[in-house]
């Protein structure tokens, strides 16, 4: 009897211990990938700018042939949305809308994964000799939810394998002409 009550308590001690741990962990979590593109900012900006012509590079849509996807506002820029829907868990559901456009220099958009929380993606372009170095990256806030701050440590490993393949695929794209 007094095994079980003191496994209990050493039980109950480490949930307390690794939700309160959670709180030292960071509530914003970001991750970037990058990449050279043998091409001018003025190749590369209209594959990231419109959210329609995205789906020509991105990692996620290969995995799913039968995804649902839906357009709405302007086909390239701020306020052009694209909201998607997926039986496959590594896509998903949800929504992309660009909220801000810098011709030839950056994109950002806000992300809504419904039940998984929002984030924020952005592009940044920079003149590189004849290239440009493209920068892709994701601010996740994961908010006061302890299990959300240790999925946090995860980010990087859960994102950024799927960030490297996109600009894989933008690259070979944009310097296929």
């Amino acid at each position: 009897m007094r095994l079980i009550r003191n496994l209990f308590i050493g039980l109950i001690g480490l949930v307390l211990l690794l939700a309160a741990g959670a709180y030292l962990l960071p509530r914003n979590v970001i991750v970037e990938r990058e990449i050279t593109i043998d091409a001018s900012p003025s190749e590369v900006f209209p594959l990231i700018n419109s959210l329609q012509r995205g789906e020509e590079w991105s990692p996620w849509l290969e995995r799913d042939p039968e995804v649902q996807i839906s357009h709405t506002g302007p086909d390239a820029g701020v306020g052009a949305t694209m909201e998607w829907a997926s039986d496959e868990p590594s896509v998903g559901n949800g929504r992309q809308e660009i909220i801000e456009s810098v011709a030839d220099t950056r994109v950002a958009t806000a992300l809504d994964f419904g039940d998984m929380g929002t984030a924020e993606a952005w592009f940044d372009l920079v003149p590189n000799g004849g290239a440009t170095s493209v920068t892709w990256g994701l601010n996740a806030d994961m908010g006061m939810n302890p299990m959300g701050r240790w999925m946090g440590l995860m980010m990087d490993g859960m994102v950024g394998a799927d960030y490297d393949q996109g600009l894989a695929n933008l690259k070979a794209l944009v310097e296929a002409g």
